[in-house]
């Protein structure tokens, strides 16, 4: 298990995305994989009230996550995370949004508490002091235990770290941003920020939209609905070698190239836990696999230039 920043969050070191729940992955097969990711020993299941609002019409994986953790009775041993900030009529990070929504999140996933409430997307309309005494608010009334900031710059997460700690309010303990093998722009002020302040990140889009999964070759085609997204790192100098440098590791450990992939980016300074998904319970025993990868020196330097661009 890994820390988040300073908290007590205490969380497997792969989180388990849900944003396909309901949309690839119908209730019946996201239950299984909720079991399945439990019964490996996972334990941080990372949502939004915006998954997958886009293909239901609603908050779908709060919903199935909510009627999940009911049947099983198994709230407390969850590390829950859930963001607030890009759905439809819920947009923006104005205190009377965030009020509306975290109520709407709570019920929806049949708790009274969110222990990693995330600031989905910056928002440059509402006054940086606004959304961070809401969210204190929300900590000292016991609905949030921790918030964290998702699609944050680096300029914009100093200015919201320095806030909190000259108002007194709470801070945000952790960032979620892309970060992969093929997208490497984290490696910058973003991650010094995240560093300095004692912050921890939980990358999502650790496998580059599918891309790293080892599916992907030229004139391969792909049964996927980021197949093209993932397909257009081929066209890249440092994509085919990646795949080369992972195939290659991957072989070295008899393993799949998603955990290597995965296991990669936890190995990564100040990465917690990397976030990904899976359609079915197939998909998901890779994802777990890298978990208890350990990539030696030599494969890690290996996978790091290669992937340069």
């Amino acid at each position: 298990m890994r820390s988040i920043g300073t908290t007590d969050l205490s969380v497997f070191p792969l989180a388990l995305g849900t944003n396909v729940f309901g949309w690839t992955a119908g209730k019946e097969t996201a239950f299984a994989i909720l079991d399945a990711y439990v019964e490996g020993g996972g334990n941080f299941l990372d949502t939004a009230d915006v998954y997958p609002y886009w293909a239901t019409g609603e908050s779908t994986s709060e919903i199935i996550i909510g009627e999940w953790m009911a049947e099983r009775g198994n709230r407390e041993s969850i590390v829950l995370a859930t963001k607030v900030g890009a759905l439809e009529g819920r947009k923006g990070l104005a205190p009377a949004t965030i009020r509306a929504a975290v109520e709407d999140s709570l019920r929806r996933l049949r708790t009274d508490y969110i222990d990693l409430y995330w600031a989905h997307v910056d928002d440059r309309d509402t006054p940086l002091v606004e959304t961070l005494s809401t969210f204190d608010a929300l900590v000292r009334e016991g609905k949030v235990r921790h918030v964290g900031a998702s699609n944050y710059g680096a300029d914009r997460l100093a200015e919201a770290l320095g806030i909190s700690g000259a108002e007194g309010l709470v801070k945000y303990v952790a960032l979620q941003q892309p970060y992969n093998l093929v997208e490497r722009g984290y490696e910058g002020d973003l991650r010094d920020v995240v560093a300095g302040e004692g912050l921890s990140s939980t990358p999502y889009f650790g496998l580059a939209r599918g891309f790293l999964t080892g599916k992907y070759a030229p004139g391969v085609d792909v049964d996927s609905p980021r197949a093209g997204q993932a397909a257009q790192y081929l066209t890249t100098e440092h994509g085919p070698r990646t795949l080369e440098a992972l195939a290659k590791v991957a072989a070295e450990h008899d393993a799949e190239p998603a955990s290597v992939a995965l296991a990669w980016v936890a190995a990564q300074p100040t990465v917690a836990a990397p976030l990904a998904s899976a359609r079915d319970v197939r998909q998901l025993e890779a994802l777990m696999t890298s978990a208890a990868l350990s990539l030696t020196p030599a494969q890690l330097a290996l996978l790091d230039e290669a992937s340069r661009p």
